[in-house]
């Protein structure tokens, strides 16, 4: 772990130093593409790319944003990049990045490195990303939709990551820039005041054709351009990847209607509604001057068009051994990742049970010895425990045989005691006694007194009923 984060500032001092493409994924919660809303028309990025798998991605170079690209993990391929015409500059070797937070998103690398230094520093990498290794024999290569002909020196270098690149035929991508680079240099630079307000926005329609099972051919490329002055315009280019010769101009709302439903490219449609049709019309005059000359090149010179046709045989011949070649270096370089695969399993396998030898060695050395540690500490804990739970109970035996000789001692004691305590008791019973015989006596003779008067009462009651009965009432009065 600790050598794993040493490569990671290692690697990130050595991007610093070099002056490598920065590119920050942005967050949800952040508006639009961060500081890469310049590069968008009152900094109001598109609308309507809203599924889950569309990743914002602020391109940066030396701290400061160069474009932005709406990243589609789905099909690894850049659905738009968004940039301004910056003076060209001369072609720079091609220096190829990825962006490691598009797979691993908790990573430290906040910015773009080469593939080959990333090592296994990055978890998932390829997962929702190119890599070089997909386009290797593939026949396709890296185009891209921000081409590195528009941009200045710093730009240039930034436009080279795989996040801006779709896969295209080489004679596709050399079409394609070609066009752009004549279409917007002699038609719309011309054709805005002012430069700084010309903004394109370069995109790849998928396909479901795919490369090796995970790029997206694009079904077209397209080019939408505003020019946000007073005097603006806007303008839609569509060129079909089954026809590399085809260049369609059309309005931005004609665009959209080929894209998702429900895009808007541009806020408010780059003011279609009030837009220079003059402008408007000198620009599509030159697109279909230097569409035409175009042509008229390619048939004025007979011995040109008999040239071209002679390579384009030649290459019909020579593709197959050409494409054979292409599979027989693929397969060379399979075997080769397969051989260094293998053996690096293998090392790995028996370094990994080396150490777990070495580290189930150590372990059991380490629990033997805490364990006679252990046992040796415990010996003088024991015999001191064993020393005071002797003493303990001989003072129990002490205490015990005490308490049994107080309680043999004071039988005796109490006893005399309680003798001696009987004459006291007894004579100091006996004027209660005679209080009680007195009490008992005075009771018993009002007892007999009360009980005659009540006898005699009776008799007295019971004669007076008699007389009352048997003598008449006349004679009641004597």
């Amino acid at each position: 772990e600790w050598t794993m984060k040493t490569s990671v500032v290692f690697l990130l001092c050595i991007s610093v130093f070099l002056g490598f493409s920065q590119g920050r994924v942005v967050r949800e919660d952040e508006t639009g593409f961060a500081e890469c809303n310049v590069f968008f028309p009152a900094q109001v990025p598109p609308e309507g790319f809203t599924e889950p798998f569309h990743v914002k991605i602020c391109q940066q170079y030396n701290k400061e944003p160069r474009f932005a690209t709406l990243y589609s993990t789905k099909d690894k391929i850049p659905l738009y990049s968004a940039f301004k015409f910056t003076k060209p500059a001369q072609s720079e070797e091609e220096n190829w990045l990825v962006e490691p937070q598009i797979d691993d998103p908790e990573n430290v690398l906040h910015e773009m490195v080469h593939e080959a230094d990333i090592g296994g520093t990055v978890a998932n990498l390829g997962a929702n990303q190119a890599l070089t290794s997909d386009y290797v024999g593939s026949g396709y290569e890296r185009g891209l939709l921000n081409p590195s002909l528009l941009n200045e020196e710093d730009f240039q270098v930034a436009t080279y990551t795989l996040t801006n690149a779709v896969p295209l035929s080489p004679a596709l991508s050399k079409s394609w820039h070609r066009d752009i680079g004549n279409v917007v240099e002699k038609a719309l630079i011309p054709h805005c005041s002012k430069m700084d307000h010309l903004y394109f926005l370069a995109g790849a329609i998928p396909s479901s054709v795919r490369v090796k099972g995970k790029m997206s051919v694009p079904e077209s490329l397209w080019l939408a351009a505003c020019c946000n002055a007073p005097e603006g315009w806007s303008l839609g280019l569509v060129k079909k990847i089954s026809d590399e010769n085809s260049l369609e101009d059309l309005t931005v709302r004609e665009l959209q209607k080929q894209l998702l439903p429900g895009v808007h490219l541009f806020k408010g449609s780059c003011g279609e509604d009030k837009q220079s049709q003059e402008k408007r019309e000198a620009v599509l005059q030159a697109v279909s001057q230097i569409r035409s000359g175009e042509q008229v090149g390619t048939s004025d010179n007979q011995e040109t068009k008999e040239s071209g046709w002679v390579r384009r045989v030649a290459g019909i011949i020579a593709t197959p051994f050409i494409k054979l070649l292409e599979l027989l270096i693929y397969i060379f370089v399979e075997l080769v990742k397969f051989v260094f695969y293998f053996l690096w399993l293998v090392v790995k396998r028996v370094v990994g049970t080396v150490l777990d030898g070495v580290y189930s060695l150590w372990n059991g050395m380490v629990s033997y010895l805490k364990a006679i540690s252990m046992v040796l500490i415990s010996i003088p804990y024991d015999v001191g425990r064993v020393i005071i739970n002797i003493f303990l109970g001989f003072l129990q035996i002490v205490r015990d045989v005490m308490s049994l000789t107080y309680r043999i001692l004071s039988i005796p004691v109490g006893f005399v005691l309680h003798l001696a305590a009987f004459p006291y008791h007894s004579i100091c019973a006996i004027p209660s006694v005679l209080k009680d015989m007195a009490t008992g006596i005075g009771g018993t003779f009002s007892l007999v007194i009360d009980a005659t008067a009540a006898v005699l009462h009776g008799f007295y009651y019971l004669a007076g009923h008699i007389v009352k009965r048997f003598i008449p009432k006349g004679s009641s009065d004597d």
